[in-house]
């Protein structure tokens, strides 16, 4: 977990129970399904989740599509911390371990208390969004890539 969330969770003003949550989990527990509500954020304090969403096939078929594996200290619901959305994966469990919740408004409450921790914060919240949206593209251009071969487009061009 980074030093930041460590230092808000440490301080007595933003307590437990109220502004964030532990939430032990055991192999295969759903911490969050895709299409669910939510207003929380969550970081892995031990263990190992897998990141997945439903994938529409032909015939009303659908598969579970694994999209990353977080391990301890990732940050995850990064989607629904300033408004309260819809999920946009399901996480489940890989390993047993330990999840912290945080409730989204009563970070951002702190954060206006304490510009600096929130400045560092998102900074830190940048960097990690930033890596996985150069994660997604590479997979992205890869699928597009094997896509081509299997219809054999270079043929054609």
């Amino acid at each position: 977990m980074n030093q930041t969330l460590k230092e808000v969770l440490a301080d007595p003003e933003f307590k437990e129970g109220e502004s964030w949550f532990r939430h032990a989990f055991k192999v295969q527990d759903v911490l969050v399904k895709e299409g669910d509500i939510g207003n929380t954020l969550f970081v892995i304090e031990k263990g190992s989740l897998r990141v997945s969403g439903q994938v529409d096939l032909k015939q009303k078929k659908q598969l579970k599509a694994g999209f990353c594996d977080l391990k301890e200290s990732d940050i995850f619901g990064e989607s629904c911390l300033h408004e309260i959305r819809r999920r946009t994966a399901t996480v489940t469990a890989i390993s047993d371990g330990c999840a912290l919740e945080i409730v989204g408004d009563q970070l951002n409450a702190y954060f206006e208390k304490h510009p600096k921790l929130g400045f560092l914060f998102y900074k830190r919240l940048f960097v990690i969004l930033t890596e996985r949206m150069s994660s997604a593209n590479h997979r992205i251009e890869n699928l597009l890539a094997w896509g081509l071969r299997a219809h054999d487009i270079e043929r054609h061009l």
